[in-house]
């Protein structure tokens, strides 16, 4: 019991780092109902940025997040522009079809200029020993930094002009026009922080995790379950559904094989589109 309770434990600490994986993805698809299918990839950038940063400047990987934080907006507001400015308005396909065409892109290049080698990052944090376990020091440090980046996310949302602002443009983009919110700018700076956080995710991801170029698309599945767990286009939502996929993959972990925890999780994905559409954790009052 007590390992099962420790399994437990170490799957909720992973799961404030899925929460925040989806955030960005989440946030995305309540600004402008797109859904960005370079996700996993942005995921994947975020740890080969932190792959090159601690290995070519030798510093801390928590060092890492405040460049990889800046970097994935900018390459966040290079995405809406070239990907998904053009498509906004138009049928859901074509900026899904936009999306997928850069990630493969991505993925292609990433591919050729890496390989499919396994990278992984030293990180060298005490752990905390309760009775005979010790859970990662690297664990614990990046739910606390998920969460905290979370919180950060939902104050900028909701107590500052320019989150108000997207919150309106997520309400009512018509009506936000109407008293003259600059919606291009909104929609842009929206992607820019999706991106960011799907950076930011992945720097935390590879504190935990070895990791391909590739792993991206996992990462990016998990994110949609937890996405459908906490709601679409609901940011907070989507830290608690983490949560509860980091708590099934802890409760499960004990009992069955590691190839069985992709199966048990999408069957919870389906489970969840039929009997809550909107979300477990959805919000009556609005996505945002």
């Amino acid at each position: 019991m007590l390992g099962i309770l420790a399994s437990i434990i170490d799957g909720v600490l992973v799961g404030f780092v899925y929460g925040l994986a989806a955030m960005g993805l989440t946030l995305i698809w309540g600004v402008m109902d797109v859904i960005n299918l370079t996700h996993g990839a942005m995921i994947v950038a975020g740890m080969l940025a932190l792959y090159l940063l601690t290995g070519a400047l030798g510093i801390s990987p928590y060092a890492a997040l405040p460049p990889v934080l800046i970097g994935g907006f900018i390459v966040g507001l290079l995405l809406y522009w070239i990907a998904i400015h053009r498509m906004i308005g138009r049928p859901p396909l074509m900026s899904l079809l936009s999306t997928f065409s850069v990630n493969l892109v991505l993925i292609g290049v990433s591919t050729a200029v890496w390989g499919t080698a396994l990278f992984n990052v030293e990180v060298s944090v005490p752990g905390l020993s309760i009775g005979r376990y010790t859970f990662p020091g690297a664990h614990i440090v990046a739910a606390i930094l998920a969460a905290a980046i979370a919180c950060a996310l939902y104050l900028f949302l909701h107590y500052t002009r320019f989150g108000k602002a997207i919150r309106a443009v997520a309400n009512n983009r018509e009506a936000a026009e109407l008293v003259a919110i600059p919606t291009t700018r909104v929609l842009a700076v929206s992607v820019g922080i999706g991106v960011a956080l799907a950076s930011v995710s992945g720097v935390l991801i590879a504190t935990l995790f070895p990791f391909t170029v590739l792993s991206g698309d996992g990462y990016q599945l998990k994110a949609f379950v937890v996405t459908v767990l906490g709601g679409l286009g609901n940011p907070i939502g989507a830290l608690m559904g983490g949560v509860v996929l980091g708590l099934l993959e802890g409760l499960v972990a004990p009992f069955v094989p590691v190839s069985w925890t992709l199966v048990i999780e999408f069957t919870l994905f389906v489970a969840v589109l039929i009997a809550f559409p909107d979300g477990v954790f959805a919000s009556r009052r609005g996505a945002l």
